[in-house]
């Protein structure tokens, strides 16, 4: 099963920065579990979202022509426990692209308060590495994560002041 960790791009500067958001529900699976009578989501879980942000930004910058695949996190600190009825805001910022890969620093908070940061690298794989292994062109830019770029990019093009 594949999950979305974030609900919407609040912002998208194609080459440069995004921002996303996550409504934490007390009816999302992973609280009953972690941990039972004190729900939290695991920080793997936070990492996703970010990762997901970001690796967005980093897919968009090469225009979906190579799948990005999370390859290595070289830093990544977390200061508090994200719990039900909070919303995380994932903010990344590109910091390197190239043939290889794409850096994206992250941060994630709750409000104003500082929860989290990363920094994360991401794979290029060509879509005929893909296939040969999965049968698909592109396993990573399809249904809602895509869904999700489109609706922001069309709600900065409003949002941007007529020339």
């Amino acid at each position: 099963m594949r999950w979305i960790w974030i609900d919407r791009f609040v912002s998208f500067e194609p080459g440069k920065a995004a921002t996303a958001v996550k409504n934490l529900s007390l009816a999302e699976d992973h609280f009953a579990d972690h941990f039972p009578g004190y729900p939290v989501m695991p920080a793997p879980l936070i990492l996703e979202g970010l990762a997901q942000t970001g690796g967005i930004l980093v897919g968009d910058a090469n225009g979906f022509s190579k799948n990005v695949v999370l390859a290595k996190i070289p830093r990544a600190a977390f200061r508090r426990e994200a719990r039900p009825g909070e919303t995380l805001t994932y903010t990344t910022r590109l910091e390197q692209i190239g043939d290889v890969g794409g850096l994206v620093s992250g941060t994630v908070h709750v409000g104003d308060e500082l929860i989290g940061e990363a920094e994360i690298f991401f794979a290029h794989v060509e879509p005929d590495q893909v296939k040969a292994l999965t049968g698909s062109d592109n396993f990573v830019f399809t249904g809602n994560l895509h869904k999700l770029l489109g609706l922001a990019k069309a709600a900065a093009k409003s949002a941007a002041p007529a020339p």
